[in-house]
């Protein structure tokens, strides 16, 4: 079960810093700390809430689906901080999964749900394992394989720690995102209001109510009393749709459609020291023109690295939703698992027809392919490159990055794209430091070449 846990805050009362900037806005001197004014009657009904933005709660969410992550708390709103156990590092998970608390998750979030629909979705949940379980071994020794190949400076004990790691990230197609995961989250009052009154699935429904149940209980008399209210909560649910896949159901590429440039402004290329160690491209006057520069695309891209292109928070993107497809990464193919994928596939695909949209959406495998347009300022797109077409990357979402520079020189707009680049490639020095990957950045031939690792 979902455990919610507040763990700090802002130092401040709530009611003190909402009233403190509210009166900083109408009084010539400074107010004093601690006094207090109205704050549901002349702020929070009135709509001045960037008031409340001066509060911030960090809560511990643990026990919680990867799907109602990916499509709950980080799909819609940018206004949070959010640090997430990793799926593709953390493969305790699937080594010894517990099956009765995902059972436990579909009868607490979906209690309509019959017996026999939940013993067919534990089913698949266990076949995904299976397949896992019983090829992880084979698909390290190929991931191993493959590092040595493309990497050639890559050293033993960077091949003996990533090997693994690949192929449990590559491997993890086959198993439903509705596998537990925790995540740090930090956001301010009034985004956690908004959030609250719009949850769309039965657990983000539940965790938002329990945020709001810890901060009530921390300040009892104001404001959470009147912040947090029932009736103003939507009662609708959503989850990305299926859309029937067509010809085949297996995609072995991620999807990428460039769009348009609304170059509206001549863009200033950044220096190096503006994007690494810190990125100053959002703060520095010289940069201002990029902000009103835009890039849109369309991307196919699997569940996984939907996760991982979450993280870029300035990048705006369009509802999800499921292709139908399922996407075979490149050392999971060459080890012979098509069929397998194929079969994997389909039975999440019929049990979608017979359960509610939001359970179909959580227990989808993380292979499974969703759509969706992109749109950035070239300053977020600048940034996203700089760290996606890194080796560092996961492959598919380095691929999704490498084809948008590839369109981008392609076009009209050649000129942008010599502004996409990792830091290695403008400086001949890796930016991981001790994770460097082990390619050969000095070989500027092809420095954005296919990846199997």
């Amino acid at each position: 079960m979902i455990q919610v846990k507040l763990v700090y805050d802002s130092a401040t009362n709530p009611v003190v810093s909402a009233s403190h900037a509210a009166k900083m806005c109408y009084q010539a001197e400074p107010p004093a700390i601690g006094e207090r004014m109205d704050v549901e009657s002349n702020l929070f009904k009135t709509g001045h809430h960037t008031t409340l933005q001066h509060y911030h709660a960090t809560f511990l969410v643990d026990g919680i689906a990867v799907g109602d992550i990916t499509f709950g708390f980080h799909l819609a709103s940018p206004f949070y901080n959010s640090d997430q156990r990793s799926g593709r590092f953390c493969a305790k998970m699937f080594i010894s999964p517990d099956f009765p608390a995902i059972e436990d998750y579909i009868r607490n979030f979906w209690p309509a749900v019959t017996n026999g629909d939940v013993e067919h979705v534990i089913a698949y949940v266990k076949n995904g394992i299976r397949i896992y379980q019983e090829h992880i071994e084979r698909t390290a020794r190929a991931a191993r394989w493959t590092i040595i190949k493309e990497r050639p400076f890559a050293n033993e004990k960077y091949i003996e720690q990533n090997a693994p790691k690949i192929a449990q990230e590559q491997l993890r197609v086959f198993i439903p995102i509705i596998f537990p995961t925790g995540f740090v989250f930090t956001v301010n009052a009034s985004a956690l209001i908004a959030l609250y009154e719009s949850a769309w699935t039965p657990a983000m429904k539940y965790a938002t109510s329990q945020m709001a149940i810890a901060l009530f209980k921390k300040y009892p008399q104001e404001p959470f009393n009147f912040l947090f209210r029932e009736d103003r909560r939507e009662s609708r649910e959503w989850a990305p749709p299926i859309k029937p896949s067509g010809d085949s159901i297996i995609r072995k590429e991620p999807g990428f459609q460039f769009l348009s440039v609304d170059r509206v402004l001549q863009p200033t290329v950044p220096i190096t020291n503006v994007l690494h160690p810190v990125d100053k491209l959002h703060f520095m006057p010289e940069y201002m023109d990029n902000a009103v520069n835009d890039v849109k695309c369309k991307v196919a891209i699997s569940a996984a690295t939907m996760g991982q292109d979450q993280r870029h928070r300035t990048i705006r993107r369009s509802a999800p939703e499921f292709t139908g497809e399922f996407y075979l990464p490149p050392i999971v193919d060459i080890c012979g698992l098509e069929e397998e994928a194929k079969t994997q596939m389909q039975r999440w695909l019929d049990l979608s027809q017979q359960l509610p949209p939001t359970l179909a959406a959580v227990i989808a495998p993380y292979g499974a392919v969703v759509s969706y347009v992109k749109s950035g300022s070239l300053n977020a797109i600048i940034h996203e490159q700089a760290k996606r077409l890194c080796w560092c990357a996961q492959e598919e979402i380095y691929h999704v990055a490498r084809e948008l520079r590839r369109s981008m020189r392609d076009s009209e707009y050649g000129d942008l794209a010599e502004i996409f680049e990792p830091y290695c490639l403008r400086t001949g020095v890796c930016a991981e430091g001790k994770r460097y990957c082990g390619r050969d950045i000095k070989d500027r031939n092809d420095y954005f070449p296919r990846r199997m690792a």
